[in-house]
């Protein structure tokens, strides 16, 4: 079929593909005529996103109680990991979990980057009541940390007894909104 270009401007006979590269660029589209559904998969990556913009979240969950009298930080079974997209990227940390400490007993938690302690806080964030012997409360945190890394990292709750009483994290009572989870913020 020929091409044909009418008197109005349009062209008939040119097949799919037909113009050479470069013919058309985004100045020569209409407004708005490139829908989210006719783009190609790779076109918007997480660099073409602005800052603030969340990338991933990851999560991870525990059933598995620690217990320790320790006053040094002890590594509990609640983790996360994941993969920065870019070197400028922030992660944004939060925990939450049920704890158990006999009254009396002072207990912190905090977040440690692979092998790295983030916080540099002494006592955990906790809201305990008692039934007399005991008290059970909400534990919980987060943390905003700039890793400036693309390899893989891990996020670990840790735990530490005050004053040397027992401290369970998360109680064996109550295991079932033990969380950590982790937004990689576009920098």
């Amino acid at each position: 079929m020929a091409i044909t270009i009418n008197g109005s401007g349009t062209v008939t006979g040119l097949a799919v593909g037909g113009l050479p590269d470069g013919t058309v660029d985004a100045g020569t589209l209409a407004t708005d005529s490139v829908t989210a559904a006719k783009l190609e998969a790779s076109a918007i990556t997480g660099a073409d996103l602005p800052a603030g913009s969340v990338l991933q979240v990851v999560q991870g969950t525990t059933s598995t109680s620690t217990t320790t009298t320790s006053t040094s930080w002890v590594a509990t079974t609640l983790y996360a990991a994941i993969t920065p997209r870019s070197t400028t990227s922030k992660i944004l940390v939060t925990f939450s979990a049920s704890a158990y400490v006999p009254d009396g007993s002072q207990s912190a938690a905090t977040i440690y980057r692979n092998a790295v302690e983030l916080t540099g806080k002494t006592s955990g964030i906790h809201k305990l009541w008692y039934d007399g012997t005991r008290g059970v409360g909400d534990s919980g945190g987060q943390y905003l940390d700039s890793p400036s890394l693309t390899s893989e990292i891990t996020y670990k709750i840790y735990i530490k007894s005050i004053n040397s009483v027992s401290f369970n994290f998360p109680t064996n009572e109550d295991t079932t909104h033990t969380t950590i989870t982790l937004m990689e913020i576009a920098g």
